[in-house]
């Protein structure tokens, strides 16, 4: 069986502009990013991305044009000697498509990820910057890291979650803004 890293694409691996991405030149990638997860894929874990992109049944932008966003990210990545073994995105949205199996916080994505890469769940994590992306990898028995939109990715931490048991964990960004006091 193999392992794997999956990981939510806007907020992680390029710059969350809290709105869609609907023009492939606002498509920025967080460059930084990569070098913790190189080592990673170094260590034999597959990166795998799970996005909602529910734009397209809005007819914000099309499936060509999330397929050219992410060539540049799979680019970016190969250039850097890692690679992104493959995008699985929900082209869904409840107001116009109704409810579906892969949106996040449902787990469809990841299990059909797992399914096709042969990924042992225990072995993996899904990083993301919204609570239902750890709600989705929980759906499929992966521990999940939630970071701050554009925060970077701490090898460190991902090291420290595959090794131990938590589900649901916090990065030092999420820990620092709920423990900071609440201005009147």
């Amino acid at each position: 069986m193999n392992k794997a890293i999956f990981l939510d694409r806007d907020g992680v691996l390029n710059h969350e502009i809290y709105d869609y991405i609907t023009r492939v030149e606002d498509f920025k990638i967080l460059e930084y990013q990569i070098p913790p997860l190189k080592k990673l894929y170094d260590e034999g874990y597959l990166l795998i991305v799970i996005t909602n992109q529910g734009g397209i049944a809005l007819n914000r932008y099309t499936e060509q044009e999330l397929g050219v966003m992410h060539q540049m990210l799979r680019n970016a990545f190969v250039n850097k000697s890692a690679d992104i073994a493959a995008f699985y995105y929900c082209p869904h949205h409840p107001t116009v498509s109704g409810e579906c199996k892969c949106r996040k916080p449902l787990s469809g994505m990841l299990l059909d990820a797992i399914d096709m890469f042969d990924v042992d769940p225990s072995l993996s994590v899904m990083i993301g910057d919204k609570p239902r992306d750890v709600d989705a990898a929980n759906g499929a028995g992966v521990r999940g890291i939630e970071i701050l939109p554009d925060e970077q990715i701490d090898y460190e931490l991902v090291k420290q979650v595959l090794a131990g048991t938590e589900f649901k964990t916090l990065s030092a960004g999420i820990k620092k803004l709920v423990s900071e006091p609440k201005e009147n």
